[in-house]
């Protein structure tokens, strides 16, 4: 494998499924604000594997339409979908989440973890305004993403993320993934705390002893050392200085 292997790819391909800052917490949050049922039409924009759309056909038993750019995110999450025989329920297209190929107010919900962060300067505007155009009114936004906990190193902490996880970023502060939605008239409701993604009681909630013991074990490998070391030294070092956020906004009606 490169060395310059893009953080959740690697981390996907060390055997982990929950690739969100938050984890299993800020996702089960956001959840559980929505009101979720099974008449729920909901759109996940950066599926990736479909963790979160089967989590969702099998808990709350509605429609989830995935999109992702990824022809081999699609290819796993149409293997996992159909292993769990929820193609009824569960379908996944590939598309570009700066240009949505649905309807305007189509979706009561719009799921979107971990991705924003990756999106730089107006792309992210850019992106929040077609997650509002698709939503029916009153419909709800759920994001998660990277928060900056200490404003006074912004620039030096978001050029070490991008070194530790090879990918462009710009993660914003509390206020700044308010601002991001409020300014779009969107009503907003934050959650936010420690990161989870490569500590160690995070990573045993999140996808159980076995399975992280077996994550752990894929990292320390001579090929993926290196950048096992890096990302976990990079995230927990700055533990108090980067964090999650979770993000509910509601459209206004």
């Amino acid at each position: 494998m490169g060395k310059k292997e893009i953080g959740h790819h690697f981390l996907a391909r060390l055997g982990k499924t929950k690739l969100r800052p938050g984890g299993t917490i800020a996702t089960n949050w956001l959840l559980e604000q929505a009101n979720l049922t099974a008449e729920s039409q909901v759109l996940e924009v950066a599926c990736n594997m479909g963790t979160t759309m089967i989590h969702l056909a099998k808990t709350y038993g509605c429609q989830v339409t995935g999109l992702d750019q990824s022809q081999f995110a699609l290819e796993q999450a149409h293997r996992n979908i159909a292993k769990e025989k929820l193609e009824e329920k569960l379908t996944v297209i590939q598309g570009n989440a700066l240009k949505l190929p649905f309807e305007d107010a189509s979706f009561d919900v719009v799921i979107n973890e971990a991705m924003l962060t990756m999106l730089v300067g107006k792309a992210k505007d850019k992106a929040v305004q077609e997650y509002l155009r698709v939503l029916k009114p009153n419909g709800v936004l759920l994001t998660q993403d990277v928060c900056l906990m200490n404003t006074a190193k912004k620039e030096p902490l978001s050029q070490a993320l991008k070194e530790a996880i090879h990918v462009n970023v710009e993660p914003l502060t509390v206020v700044g993934w308010e601002k991001l939605f409020a300014e779009k008239g969107m009503i907003v409701t934050q959650k936010y705390g420690k990161m989870s993604l490569m500590d160690p009681i995070g990573l045993i909630r999140d996808e159980g002893l076995w399975k992280a013991l077996k994550i752990t074990r894929n990292g320390l490998k001579k090929e993926n050392y290196q950048q096992f070391k890096k990302m976990f030294v990079f995230f927990n070092h700055n533990k108090n200085e980067i964090g999650y956020i979770a993000n509910f906004s509601r459209k206004k009606g």
